[in-house]
């Protein structure tokens, strides 16, 4: 996939392109189904597939105190997509000079200049332009005089649910430890990808070592407590069955910051400092609680590996 940060960098020619538009936060199941529709259009058209997002939630310019934090950084963003089959991705600067471009300029320059679109798909309620002024309707207006179709994609419903999929849903379920629900609606699993750093060791003094993730990880970590899950090893492309903790640690009250760490099951001497990985949240089994003593904390770690087992099917 080809990753354009301006309309600048985007070669003469480029086009036809089917199109779509949006946040793609979190790249979820919804997101899935727009971006499936997508190389369909652009299949049946022979246009290239595009999609054309930005560096920031809009939010973050035009309502700093109501914007959310992101289900996940620009970058893993671009990793998602770059998984679907996608022929490029349009990174749009959001700042207040795009805030107060017109949506009949939003078009012309770069839909229909730049990308020579064919085809747009978008979802009902998205909004581009100046103050918003851009919507489906106007879309479908221009779209005759420059040459290209709208289509306006569903929401997308998970089966028996009345609320649609979307990244809001997402970041509840995240902050509730809800990570199986958020699986579902992701159509993957919750991850983290960071660093393995120096921690202060004690799950290995404990007979329980822990590989610590930097406090710089790359998307929406969720709450507090013990999951199952898997930290997956990128410099060596192992999956590691793991037991994991979110949290600062109450039992000794040290630890000033949120950390992610992972104990892999079966394992007391693997060395991952330095090593990039990513933590996936399979199962939340239990909120994080201080325990009185050590050997009352080292009972539940035991159990713990066992429960993770269990969740995973797999030996601890």
């Amino acid at each position: 996939m080809i990753v354009f940060r301006s309309p600048e960098e985007i070669p003469d020619g480029f086009g036809p392109s089917a199109v779509a538009i949006g946040k793609f936060d979190g790249v979820h199941a919804g997101h899935r189904a727009v971006i499936a529709r997508l190389n369909e259009a652009a299949a049946a058209s022979g246009s290239r597939a595009v999609v054309v997002t930005f560096d920031r939630n809009p939010l973050a310019i035009l309502r700093p105190d109501r914007c959310p934090e992101n289900v996940v950084t620009v970058e893993r963003k671009l990793e998602l997509l770059g998984e679907m089959g996608i022929d490029a991705t349009l990174v749009l600067t959001f700042d207040e000079e795009l805030a107060a471009r017109s949506a009949h300029d939003f078009v012309t320059d770069i839909l229909v200049g730049a990308l020579e679109v064919s085809t747009v798909l978008v979802g009902e309620d998205f909004r581009f332009g100046n103050r918003g002024a851009g919507t489906p309707d106007l879309l479908r207006e221009l779209g005759p005089e420059h040459g290209f179709s709208v289509e306006v994609v569903d929401d997308v419903y998970l089966p028996g649910s009345a609320r649609r999929v979307s990244s809001s849903w997402i970041r509840e379920l995240l902050m509730e430890g809800d990570v199986a629900t958020a699986t579902t609606v992701l159509g993957r699993y919750p991850d983290v990808r960071g660093e393995v750093v120096h921690g202060l060791k004690r799950g290995r003094e404990l007979g329980f070592p822990t590989a610590n993730l930097s406090t710089i990880v790359d998307a929406f970590v969720p709450a507090d407590g013990v999951y199952a899950g898997w930290l997956v090893d990128h410099d060596t492309g192992i999956r590691h069955p793991s037991a994991i903790s979110v949290g600062t640690n109450p039992t000794f009250d040290d630890v000033l910051v949120r950390q992610v760490e992972a104990h892999v099951l079966g394992e007391t001497g693997l060395d991952l400092y330095g090593h990039d990985v990513s933590v996936e949240f399979v199962e939340r089994l239990r909120g994080m609680v201080a325990f009185e003593g050590i050997e009352k904390l080292m009972e539940q770690m035991a159990a713990d590996v066992t429960d993770a087992a269990r969740a995973l099917d797999v030996t601890s």
